[in-house]
């Protein structure tokens, strides 16, 4: 599959890979205060916010795995696409009563708000966990973008990780958020503009958008299932594993994960935080569309050329299914638009690498470093260096991490989602221990973490039947039902909690305190919700659930 870019193809990519240092840097001399550096000084634009975080979930295995996944996978087809209803339904949740408690205590690390309501071992269990799983995660997506740029420009392994790593490390260390964001924006804009020629062509060369649809086989070409429900049955993507699960791990994923988090944390107020997650499920669906259609192309472009996966780089044996649509980039697109073709698989990279080496940086500094730190107080320009200082240090951790997963990363590749759901249910359910009762402790909530976990672990391992996309669900049932259980019949006085004055034991007393951090005591505080006002967010999100529902229906 290795194929010698021409001058051009390396000139643009050049370009663009110098064009995002040199605008981050502009944007470093607007910074002044780790709060400019993680926060954007929370003076950014709902529009930014909102594309920034599509660009981070249109990351390289979406825009490689999802259309593989349609195209050649067994048990796949469109019916991926019945995830998607999950979004509308997790936001209502998001923009009703997480955004706006986490933006009235003005938070940079979500995981303060867990010392706030609970304790400091709470905060730095869920920090840690995050910090773990997501450097993990991130030193794989490095690893397996740097063997598709490898196996396309031969430049051989590591120079690939140096290329990718080395500009994106750069150019986040200099624009902080304000760099993440817009060029996350910057690179949306190329990825969708490159994914659509490649539809518009796999199209024309078809016979037509519906030619091509017909192309794909019956059972590929079903958007709902509701012939099963994933619970022992051994279907993995039935309708409602994927709602309900879907619904949990959005929940989990936009509420309580830093990376996405500190994003929405960075808008002028609450409104536009709640704009940026409207948003994002709005344009999230025709994304999503998008790269599962060029899924359905490249189906019958492979069926009306055979020798296509023929030339597929294998994997024990088998051909490598994601790397289907960078070869038809190669085949199809002429020079120069085959450096964008590269430079739209650098942006999908980037545009998950950068938000999650910012977000590791912001977790450190918040929950550690500066919680900890006894010496004089630093002021505010010793305090955005330190932080730039951290973003290095990530990046270099990450990028020397991508050196050694080789070994594990097509089990990993396969089963990070899985990984992600055996944890994200007993995370949400921590946050909403907090959120939705007010007797619950930490040393309950993180009991209930840790039992979460450990159920998922069995199901996986031992009844591989039940979907794992009911792991979210289970996962948060078991978490939560602990945690609510132990601090019912303990009281405070299981473990000890800690609000703003360290140290104080709350016996089984329902402190005003503790109750400010919870929904119900929010709602009763000057700040509480305005529900007129955003009622118009509810009407939206259900007449966008309706309209894909149709629409599945009907295709």
């Amino acid at each position: 599959m290795t194929s010698s870019l021409s001058p051009v193809d390396w000139a643009v990519i050049a370009f663009y890979l110098v064009f995002l240092v040199g605008f981050a840097w502009w944007l470093s001399r607007q910074q002044e205060s780790r709060e400019d550096y993680y926060v954007g000084g929370r003076r950014l634009g709902a529009w930014p916010v909102a594309l920034s975080i599509m660009a981070t979930q249109c990351s390289t295995n979406s825009i490689l795995g999802a259309p593989a996944f349609v195209a050649f996978a067994a048990g796949g087809g469109l019916v991926w696409l019945q995830y998607e209803l999950a979004v509308p339904l997790a936001m209502i949740g998001l923009i009703l009563f997480f955004m706006p408690l986490f933006r009235h205590l003005r938070l940079v690390s979500v995981y303060a708000y867990l010392e706030k309501r609970f304790d400091v071992p709470t905060r730095l269990t869920l920090s840690g966990l995050f910090l773990f799983i997501r450097a993990f995660a991130t030193s794989v997506t490095v690893y397996s973008i740097a063997i598709v740029i490898d196996l396309i420009t031969g430049l051989g392994f590591f120079w690939s990780v140096i290329l990718l790593g080395a500009f994106t490390v750069v150019y986040d260390v200099l624009g902080g958020i304000r760099g993440v964001i817009y060029s996350d924006v910057i690179q949306l804009v190329i990825l969708v503009a490159v994914l659509a020629l490649l539809l518009l062509l796999l199209m024309d060369g078809s016979g037509g958008f519906t030619a091509m649809l017909d192309n794909l086989g019956d059972d590929r070409r079903r958007t709902l299932n509701f012939s099963a429900h994933g619970f022992g049955d051994g279907e993995t993507f039935a309708f409602w594993p994927m709602l309900i699960g879907g619904i949990f791990l959005y929940l989990s994923y936009y509420g309580c994960d830093q990376s996405q988090v500190q994003r929405t944390l960075s808008t002028r107020n609450i409104d536009g935080s709640n704009q940026a997650l409207f948003l994002n499920g709005l344009l999230r669906f025709p994304l999503v569309l998008l790269y599962c259609f060029v899924g359905v192309g490249i189906a019958g472009y492979a069926t009306a050329n055979p020798d296509f996966i023929d030339a597929l780089q294998t994997s024990n044996g088998m051909p490598e299914f994601n790397l289907a649509v960078p070869l038809y980039m190669i085949n199809a697109l002429p020079v120069g638009l085959v450096g964008l073709s590269m430079v739209a698989l650098f942006a999908a990279a980037m545009s998950s690498l950068d938000s999650v080496l910012n977000s590791l940086s912001a977790t450190t500094m918040e929950d550690f470093v500066r919680r900890f730190h006894s010496g004089n107080r630093w002021d505010e320009h010793q305090e955005l260096v330190i932080s730039r200082f951290i973003t290095a240090a990530w990046g270099l951790v990450t990028l020397v991490m991508a050196f050694y997963v080789g070994d594990i990363a097509t089990t990993v590749l396969e089963a990070i989602n899985q990984i992600g759901s055996m944890a994200n249910g007993s995370i949400l359910a921590v946050f909403a221990l907090g959120l939705l009762t007010t007797r619950t402790h930490g040393s309950g909530a993180i009991t209930g973490l840790l039992l979460g976990i450990a159920v998922n672990g069995y199901l996986w391992i031992f009844v591989p039947e039940i979907s794992w996309l009911w792991w979210n669900v289970i996962g948060f049932v078991v978490t939560f039902t602990t945690g609510f259980t132990l601090g019912t019949l303990y009281g405070r006085n299981f473990g000890r909690d800690y609000g703003r004055d360290y140290g104080r034991d709350y016996a089984g007393t329902l402190d005003p305190e503790i109750l400010e951090q919870s929904v119900a005591g929010y709602l009763r505080t000057e700040a509480r919700v305005n529900w007129k006002a955003r009622s118009w967010f509810l009407l939206a999100w259900f007449g966008i659930l309706l309209a894909i529902l149709v629409g599945l229906a009907h295709s």
